[in-house]
């Protein structure tokens, strides 16, 4: 698409929003399975696009990807009749007789902007949402997962309807240009520096946003935890997709005391998930997305004391899954975002010292804590600050659809997933109906002690 026919195209989608015709629930249901159908029936395509992309396997290209696209196409289908439906409230007694509810409405026309890193699923799941929520859509998928990207854009008009979605592929120019345009609402995943440059330009429409960020995820051991569970955990959780995950593990804090056989028990998991070549030739590991990340990721190591891995080839995008004893706090490693299978682990002489050392960083997106003591469980879930957390396990309530996903600070605002979702691409209108009935006159002028007195106490 040229860059002259982007201003059309919104503007043809709104007008199409106008119709009425997404505000039905046959509509949104069609368009849900149609979603579904592309995913199912064209599964080679998009692993083989994923493949080329980012390496990923068949394994990670289902759970993370297609099937978690199914998942939540399936979740909003069974839930969708309900989430259409008004939702009462109650009325207060100064307001009697009356009843009073919420009615979700589609907001209109909305703009997408996926991200690289999953490049099917972080388009695909806040389209289900906006679908669900009976909107147009213009989806902009990632440049840097090229092939993803095309297939997107070569599928999504095969299979839904042509009036009210459409993508716009391309970089700088064509987002620039979408983001002069005046939708309804924006999602956008990626990082802090575009996040900034969505909001901005937003607002010269005072469009809502919702952005999902990422951020330094912390992730705590105590000394408690189940030792082998919690480094298979940690292990999968950070090297699935080569670390390119907004919400994995991005340094782990543990106990001088225990930091050892921690140590230990990763680097056997590495062996045993990607090979005794620490993921050169895994099928299971993926690449770096391009020259400029890879470069990027490879910087951090300057300087650190890597106790595993580190190795590292430019011309397969290949970094080994690594792990880093005791960055200085201050380097950037702890600085930045780390979006890379580099690990770093900050030991402290008591798990106490994680609270301050999580609150002096940006809020993160995830938070992970691996222990058996309710105490310390407590504490953090009290005292810090994450979008989400997850208590002996890393991630895993992405496969939760009743929760919310989404970021707090400067890991981003707003969520989506499942109701969140809905919510998100809906406006939640407020109603209130009243009888002619009993028009009590305490309201009306003139005012005096007594009315004044009645209305005090109704409240």
């Amino acid at each position: 698409m040229q860059i002259e026919d982007i201003a059309p195209k919104v503007e043809h989608l709104r007008s199409y929003f106008e119709t009425g015709k997404t505000r039905s629930a046959d509509w949104r249901i069609a368009q849900l399975n149609q979603l579904k159908k592309l995913t199912l029936e064209q599964e080679d395509k998009i692993r083989e696009a994923l493949d080329k992309d980012l390496n990923k396997c068949e394994l990670e290209a289902w759970s993370a990807e297609v099937g978690y696209t199914v998942s939540e196409i399936d979740h909003s289908l069974k839930r969708l009749s309900k989430w259409m439906q008004p939702r009462r409230v109650a009325t207060p007694m100064v307001a009697q007789p009356g009843k009073s509810y919420i009615q979700p409405q589609p907001l209109g026309t909305v703009l997408i902007i996926g991200a690289w890193n999953y490049p099917y699923q972080l388009v695909m799941a806040p389209l289900i949402a906006a679908i669900s929520a009976g909107n147009c859509a213009v989806l902009k998928p990632s440049e840097l997962a090229s092939h993803t990207s095309a297939l997107i854009a070569e599928l999504v008009p095969q299979y839904l309807d042509k009036d009210a979605f459409t993508v716009i592929e391309g970089a700088v120019e064509e987002t620039t240009e979408l983001l002069k345009q005046h939708f309804d609402h924006i999602l956008y995943t990626g990082g802090e520096a575009v996040g900034r440059i969505v909001m901005r330009a937003a607002a010269e429409h005072l469009t809502p946003v919702t952005l999902e960020l990422g951020g330094k995820s912390p992730c705590v051991v105590d000394k408690s935890a189940n030792l082998d569970v919690t480094t298979s955990r940690i292990a999968w959780c950070k090297w699935m997709n080569a670390g390119q995950t907004c919400v994995a593990p991005d340094y782990v804090i543990i106990e001088k005391q225990f930091v050892e056989p921690f140590m230990t028990a990763m680097q056997e998991k590495i062996n045993r998930f990607y090979g005794p070549d620490n993921g050169a030739s895994s099928q299971d590991y993926a690449k770096i997305i391009n020259h400029r990340h890879w470069q990027r990721i490879v910087n951090y190591l300057e300087g650190q004391n890597v106790v595993f891995g580190g190795q590292h080839d430019e011309q397969k995008q290949f970094i080994a899954p690594t792990l880093v004893l005791n960055p200085d706090l201050a380097s950037p490693i702890m600085q930045e975002e780390i979006f890379g299978p580099l690990l770093p682990i900050i030991t402290v002489d008591s798990i106490d010292e994680a609270i301050p050392i999580i609150n002096r960083r940006a809020k993160p997106l995830a938070m992970y804590i691996f222990t058996k003591d309710m105490g310390l469980e407590n504490r953090l879930l009290n005292e810090t600050s994450a979008g989400s957390v997850c208590i002996n396990d890393g991630m895993m309530f992405m496969a939760n659809k009743d929760l919310p996903f989404g970021g707090v600070g400067a890991s981003g605002m707003g969520s989506y997933s499942g109701q969140a979702g809905f919510d998100t691409f809906s406006h939640l209108k407020a109603v209130m109906k009243r009888s002619f009935m009993m028009d009590v006159d305490l309201r009306y002028p003139p005012y005096n002690d007594n009315k004044l007195k009645w209305l005090k106490r109704l409240g």
